[in-house]
Parts: structure tokens; sequence; C-alpha cells
């Protein structure tokens, strides 16, 4: 599994948010994109899963041009996006949301079974609010629920958008340690998240997005010490300016 960006650009009317980026993702890599609101993080992963149009570029998967494929085309070759804000359905059951999540996939019926009960071995609370309907459920229980429908599609790369916004402290280490576990057992992560301080700690590499434009890209232990960005992102060394 090979995800390239190449020189995206991409509009929302007149407006350019995305001004010629190139990411790289490998397979088995957590890379994750860092930056102030409004960098263009979001708008690059509703790209890459189809929910935006690109206007100049191209994005690459497995080798193919998916630039002007279809969203559900996308989710059929191996991109699952987990969304900013979670979208779960909130009166259907726990259930039924995971089911969603096999939808567009072929032999959905016959591999149910396997991929309930993975996602019920990362979440053993879904397990015990099977028929709990989704909105009933606390913050962090339905971020694992969002995540877990995710992974019902059998995703060769996951999508991830701000997963610990809105969740106490020990339900965001929760989180990020599920992550973790969840790219150990083979699925490549691309990652967006405001806690820079996790999301640089988890993953391989790391790119920092300003106004639409990537600014650097390194290692993220690299980052993770780097005077200006620990500056700008992680509230230390306030001398320094990415």
């Amino acid at each position: 599994m090979h995800l390239e960006i190449k020189d995206l650009h991409v509009h929302y009317g007149k407006i350019e948010a995305i001004k010629g980026i190139s990411v790289v993702v490998e397979q088995g890599e957590i890379v994750t994109l860092i930056g102030a609101n409004g960098a263009g993080k979001t708008t690059t992963l509703k790209t890459i899963s189809g929910l935006r149009k690109v206007t100049g570029g191209s994005i690459f998967f497995d080798g193919q041009d998916i630039s002007n494929l279809p969203a559900h085309e996308r989710v059929e070759m191996g991109i699952s996006q987990v969304p900013e804000g979670r979208g779960i359905f909130p009166g259907m059951t726990v259930l039924e949301n995971l089911e969603i999540g096999k939808y567009f996939r072929k032999n959905r019926g016959a591999e149910m079974a396997e991929d309930l009960d993975r996602v019920y071995t990362l979440f053993p609370r879904l397990k015990e609010r099977t028929g709990q309907s989704g909105g009933t459920l606390s913050g962090g229980e339905q971020q694992m629920l969002a995540i877990g429908r995710g992974l019902m599609a059998r995703p060769k790369v996951l999508l991830l958008d701000e997963p610990s916004m809105g969740l106490a402290p020990m339900m965001i280490q929760n989180i990020f340690n599920i992550i973790t576990e969840i790219n150990k057992s083979g699925t490549t992560i691309l990652l967006v998240e405001q806690n820079a301080q996790q999301a640089l700690q988890r993953a391989d590499r790391a790119y920092v997005l300003e106004t639409g434009k990537v600014v650097k890209e390194a290692k993220a232990s690299d980052l993770l010490n780097d005077p200006a960005v620990r500056a700008a992102y992680l509230g230390t060394g306030a001398e320094h300016a990415v």
C-alpha cells in the first residue's frame, strides 16, 4: 500500500484551501498532519477520501490515480475515513452503526462476525453497548464507535480526523493506545490531530501545514524536538516560531 499526494490543489469556490501540497504515506506507517485551525488538514483528508474535489495535482493509491474516483470506490479500494466530530448515527444502535461501515464491502455478510469480533476486542465497551443507541454513548464511546465503524471496511489506510477532540485526558490516552494497536496489526494510518504532542509521539513521520502549504516534513521524533515546532504547537520555547 502506497498513498501519494502530488502537488494537490483544492478550492472552496474562489478560495484556494490547499496550495500544492505533496504527502507520501508508506505501508505500515503512522503519518500525521499537524497545524493550526484552517491550515488545510481536514480538507486534505476529505480530498483523499473523495469528499472534496481535486482542482489540481493528483492522488495515487496502490499505483492508481484516484483523483477523480467517487468516494465509495475509494472505500472499496481500502481507504476509510473517521470524520472530525465522529459522525455516528445517534438514533441507530451500536451494532447498526458498525454494520454501516461494511456497506460498500464485497462479501460483507460472510465476514461480519470476524470483523465485529475485531472491533469488540479493541473496544470491549462497544460490545457491552451493542444494542444501545449511539446518541446515548459518552463522547469517548462515540469516538470508539466511529473508529470501529471505519475498521469494519477493512481499510488498508485509515484516515483519522481529530480523534481526541473533546475527550478527557484519560480517554485521549486510551484512544491513542488503540490507534497504535490498530497500526501494529497492519493498518496504515494518516492522522490529523490538534494534540500535536500525542500525534508526534505515536507517528513515524509528520508534515506541518500552514495556510494550505507544507512548511516542514520530517521524522515525527525530530519534529517533537524541533524548537520552532515546540513553540508553535507544543507550548514550549515561545521565543521561536515556525
